[in-house]
């Protein structure tokens, strides 16, 4: 008999990962694989951070979040969404990661299926299996990586738990339009599905963003402060949604994460105080550069929004076949079947310096 848990089996190691470890062993490679931010955590949080740390607020915080975070919390989500949220439809996480992590432990079980547009963040499928539910994937390639309401209702079964959405979305920096999600809430609405939608990189938006949660009643809200703060190794999300969803959520925590970092939870208090505008701009810039440079040799989906280009690759090869060009070439980037069903194309991240940005294109297109 195995040793290990049968669920272990029913996921894989990051693809993701493996690039990284790959990255490794290169001798200055152009990096246009890793997801996060290259700026650092602004001198208002990290001062925060000090200071909460000096003060000893180093204990644990309620399961449900520090109170200060959570009001700062309930009146940005007010403003950005629309709605009031009650105390009891808010939960501070350990990331979206935990977040996604606490809600698909909290909603899936045995045999439930999970809509998940392909392609989607890597997490995803991954973690429906894991739980035991079975990703249902709809395909988005046709409708320029929108969701066309049609196909999603034809997807839904009675065994059809959730819809997993993600605007602005990794891989392709889709955001889904007002229109997009009034059709996709007429559905849902329609067949009672709760949706589930990941928000991390609203912030990162070059287009009108709106939230699920303006739309759609039954939404769960996942967004929090990693990407948009540089602050991607101190874990601090949140969700806001349904008092039964977070509630059942909060439970989970007690037993697993406990609570969300303290110190970085007090060090958020400080958010509100950065101005985050050079922060975008820099991005925009960044995106318009690289559309700029490799629109002549690649068609890319949409960059709508976060800080990725979702690039086909040329005639003649899959994804993986262009991605291990390129590496041979010293520029690491994420092959598309990692985040999809299909491998047709590639992952590529713009969060480095100008200079790389252009050397790393420089070869793209090259070898296209």
């Amino acid at each position: 008999m195995s040793r290990l848990a049968q669920r272990t089996n029913r996921i894989d190691a990051s693809g993701i990962r493996r690039v990284f470890d790959l990255a490794r062993s290169m001798k200055n490679p152009i990096n246009l694989s890793i997801g996060q931010p290259d700026f650092d955590v602004p001198p208002e949080v990290k001062k925060a951070a000090h200071e909460a740390i000096d003060a000893g607020r180093n204990a644990y915080t309620p399961t449900q979040g520090a109170a200060e975070l959570r009001q700062v919390l309930f009146e940005e989500e007010k403003e950005f969404t629309g709605r009031e949220w009650s105390e009891s439809e808010l939960l501070v996480t350990s990331g979206v990661s935990g977040g996604l992590f606490l809600a698909l432990l909290a909603l899936v079980e045995e045999g439930d299926e999970v809509i998940v547009p392909d392609p989607y963040f890597v997490m995803y499928k991954h973690l429906v299996r894991l739980f035991g539910g079975k990703p249902v994937y709809l395909d988005t390639y046709g409708s320029n990586f929108g969701v066309d309401p049609e196909r999603l209702e034809s997807l839904i079964t009675p065994k059809t738990k959730l819809l997993l959405l993600n605007s602005p979305g990794n891989p392709t920096g889709r955001i889904f339009s007002r229109e997009e999600l009034e059709g996709i809430a007429t559905v849902c609405r329609k067949h009672g599905v709760l949706v589930v939608s990941d928000e991390i990189y609203r912030r990162f938006a070059y287009v009108e963003m709106v939230s699920m949660a303006e739309i759609y009643e039954d939404t769960l809200v996942l967004a929090g402060h990693s990407k948009a703060y540089g602050m991607t190794g101190w874990r601090l999300g949140y969700a806001c949604g349904p008092a039964d969803v977070i509630q059942a959520m909060t439970k989970v925590q007690q037993y697993s994460f406990v609570c969300a970092p303290a110190v970085t939870q007090f060090a958020a208090l400080a958010c509100p105080q950065v101005d985050l505008h050079p922060y975008i701009d820099a991005y925009r810039d960044k995106r318009d550069l690289m559309v700029g440079i490799l629109g002549e040799h690649f068609e890319i989906g949409p960059p709508d929004g976060a800080f990725y280009l979702w690039a086909k690759a040329p005639d003649g090869h899959t994804g993986t076949s262009f991605v291990e060009q390129a590496i041979a070439n010293n520029v690491l980037i994420i092959p598309g079947g990692v985040f999809s069903e299909q491998d047709t194309h590639f992952r590529i991240c713009y969060t480095v310096p100008d200079d790389k940005l252009r050397e790393g294109a420089e070869v793209l297109c090259r070898l296209a």
